[in-house]
């Protein structure tokens, strides 16, 4: 992602402090100690029942249904990897004399922007020396999330920094920002 579509969305006179990409290929998150068990056992199930029908001679309407959750599986166990990677390719982190930035380009492009005097609950998952994340506001349970954020980080609607390097750092440079921001206000 070019620094011309950071620059572009900067006020006049803002100074960028820090910024990053997420981590790049496959992020694991907690969520995926349940996941990839699940669609395992539905990856499974769904080539079980796949190889039934073709055995027993079944109408179509049975290889279709069959066909559909064996794709569904594949996105959980596979696909879901590859999407939320390819969308964090897209993405770019800064932190401002006067903001907090996330920026998606297309497609599914998104812009999201925290004012430093209003920051929501400060979340630091990670060990916070080498790689973690950073969220901007309270966790969400992988049950209490009906959509396919609680899937793929990268489209999850809290915004968070994913994947960082040395998240303690960058925490502590937002703080910094924010309790002058503050002061300034």
């Amino acid at each position: 992602m070019a620094a011309y579509s950071l620059n572009s969305k900067l006020a006049h006179g803002e100074r960028v402090l820090w910024s990053a990409a997420p981590a790049q290929g496959l992020l694991l998150t907690s969520r995926d100690l349940l996941m990839i068990p699940f669609s395992a056992v539905w990856l499974a199930f769904a080539v079980f029942w796949l190889s039934m029908v073709t055995h027993q001679g079944a109408p179509a309407f049975f290889y279709l249904w069959g066909a559909m959750f064996v794709c569904i599986g594949l996105f959980f166990a596979v696909g879901r990897f590859a999407v939320d990677a390819w969308l964090r390719s897209r993405t770019l982190y800064a932190v401002t004399d006067q903001r907090v930035i996330i920026l998606r380009s297309a497609p599914f492009a998104r812009f999201t922007s925290i004012e430093l005097d209003r920051l929501p609950e400060l979340n630091l998952i990670g060990d916070g020396a080498t790689k973690g994340h950073i969220r901007f506001g309270s966790s969400t349970s992988l049950f209490g999330n009906r959509s396919m954020s609680g899937l793929m980080p990268a489209l999850d609607p809290t915004p968070q920094f994913l994947g960082i390097a040395k998240p303690q750092v960058v925490l502590d440079l937002i703080r910094d920002a924010g309790q002058k921001a503050r002061a300034q206000a």
